[in-house]
């Protein structure tokens, strides 16, 4: 199916007036906005000033941005010292990630403590701007304070299923910068492929990469006989580091151990594998395999480790998450090696064999130099075992009963992340309707759903600060083209951006949906594919009244 002409057909049916993005219209909505009366008028010679920061940051940031903003603006933007058209000023007090935008009759000044701040201001501005202009643009007078509600602002991008190549990868994250997320959680590795080079391991990817079927069967819904294959090199990955940090976008990997593995366990059985006498293939399947890592062996943890080993200059963050979900126990019950660990670390708890190997993964990143020692993030089942073997530094990202369980971490002492998947997963259906593609869910995952949602509803202030943020996650079992993921996030990924960065007190999805309206001509402009759903609510009396005339 053709996905374009899907969602063409649906806009077919919709009458809609174009607007442009007001101060009223800004997403995620800042926490204070006071517009004004006047507005200014950029001169066709627009000029820009930055103020001095070490590694000339702010620079460089605001060169990043330049094409868009001439194309915004209309103007060719050149830079100097003083009297400036834009001008960025350094302002300590505001916080971090936060900005002050000011637009007066004498122009836009933007003050801010950090590069970041600066970016996010200026994305604000982008989206007060025509999407493209013919001439020097007029942005209305106002006065911004923002800054945001929380400090992980997240998307995941599961490959391991389907992986959709580092153009595509730009453009989601092009998408979550525009709309101030800070995280795009990469999921790399899965049953059905493993998807990044690994240098020691090279059969992860020549064997591991590839499949006999391109679709993955589930129900009715069979497999087929076209090979699938795919992964990024090491080089891929560091461009796409690199286009993310440009964009304060901190790229946090996962590679889903010891669960999730049968990937891996297919390239490398006799190190991986419970029973490495029988055969191992890439799966085809959809759901959870039960072909695991033994944990128990020597050359499996070591495997672990060096695996860690390049995946740490390659994502040079604080964080890497390693999966830790659905991780069944049926091998290690049946083999000796196991048993027997399990009997060494006095536990009849075979969830603790989970535990145990990551806690040997802990020391290995302790025993590193301070810069290359990282945080580790884990799905929430890892809370079944004993997680007194692990460092409270950890995170746990909380997505099954999910507002349970993140606060079950918090009162362990753990921060947590919410990835409710129910109704943060934006690889489900967003309609019930009958012309929807074929994916995940029943169409209960609607735009208005995912809004609505509350992060941190009815959570004592003492825990408060062990909530990191929120994050939307899509998986990508039905999930062929990039066209299906591009319509299927959008516009849904915009209401969870605003959850992490509006005040809640300040959220309101009518009103969110009224400001959403406008921003039509920024995804038309982008070639982004979309959903109509939202746009189709409503009629413009304007246009309608042209029509019957």
């Amino acid at each position: 199916m053709n996905f374009k002409s899907l969602t063409g057909s649906i806009a077919g049916i919709m009458l809609i007036c174009a607007a442009t993005v007001s101060a009223a219209d800004i997403i995620p909505l800042p926490a204070s906005v006071t517009k004004g009366k006047s507005s200014y008028t950029f001169p066709k010679e627009t000029t820009y000033m930055v103020p001095a920061y070490e590694g000339d940051s702010i620079a460089n940031l605001f060169t990043i941005m330049l094409p868009e903003l001439e194309k915004a603006t209309g103007a060719n933007i050149r830079k100097t010292d003083a009297n400036s058209d834009i001008s960025l000023m350094l302002d300590m007090s505001v916080p971090p990630e936060g900005y002050n935008l000011n637009v007066s009759p004498a122009g836009v000044v933007i003050s801010a403590s950090r590069p970041a701040g600066f970016f996010y201001g200026l994305q604000t501005l982008r989206q007060m701007l025509p999407v493209v202009a013919a001439s020097p643009a007029t942005v209305e007078e106002v006065t911004i304070t923002d800054s945001p509600r929380f400090g992980w602002r997240g998307f995941m991008l599961d490959e391991g299923r389907h992986i959709f190549g580092k153009d595509e990868v730009k453009r989601v994250l092009d998408m979550m910068a525009l709309y101030k997320m800070n995280r795009l959680h990469w999921h790399l590795t899965e049953d059905q492929g493993w998807r990044i080079e690994i240098k020691k391991y090279p059969k992860l990817t020549d064997v591991g990469a590839k499949r006999k079927s391109t679709s993955l069967g589930w129900g009715s819904f069979n497999t087929d006989t076209v090979p699938y294959y795919g992964f990024y090199t090491q080089d891929d990955i560091k461009e796409i580091v690199a286009y993310a940090k440009d964009r304060f976008i901190e790229v946090v990997p996962e590679i889903d151990i010891p669960g999730h593995t049968q990937a891996a366990v297919a390239a490398y059985p006799e190190i991986l594998a419970c029973d490495p006498e029988n055969t191992h293939e890439v799966w085809i399947m959809q759901g959870v395999s039960r072909d695991v890592m033994n944990v128990s062996n020597p050359a499996a943890v070591q495997f672990a480790k060096d695996i860690i080993d390049e995946l740490i200059p390659l994502f040079p963050y604080g964080y890497i998450h390693l999966g830790g979900d659905e991780c069944p126990t049926d091998k290690w019950e049946k083999n000796d090696a196991c048993i027997a660990q399990l009997d060494s670390i006095g536990s009849t708890n075979f969830r603790d064999l989970q535990l145990n190997f990551y806690k040997e993964l802990v020391n290995h990143i302790a025993a590193k130099p301070k810069d290359e020692q990282r945080k580790l993030i884990f799905w929430n089942e890892v809370l079944h075992g004993n997680t007194d073997m692990l460092p409270k530094d950890m995170t746990i990202m909380a997505w099954v009963g999910a507002d349970k369980a993140a606060k079950e971490a918090a009162t362990r002492g753990l921060t947590t992340i919410l990835t409710p998947q129910i109704p943060y997963y934006i690889n489900r259906k967003q309609s019930p309707l009958a012309g929807e593609p074929l994916t995940q869910g029943w169409g209960t995952e609607t735009l208005e759903a995912v809004y609505n949602y509350v992060p941190m509803k009815d959570i004592p202030a003492e825990l408060a600060d062990k909530y990191m943020g929120v994050q939307a996650n899509f998986w990508s079992e039905y999930v062929i083209a990039p066209e299906l993921l591009e319509y299927l996030m959008l516009p849904r990924l915009l209401a969870v951006a605003e959850a992490g960065w509006t005040p809640q007190n300040e959220r309101n999805y009518e009103d969110f949906h009224k400001r959403l309206r406008t921003h039509e001509d920024i995804f038309q402009a982008n070639d982004w594919n979309y959903a109509r759903h939202a746009f189709a609510k409503e009629i413009c009396k304007k246009c309608l009244e042209k029509k019957t005339k």
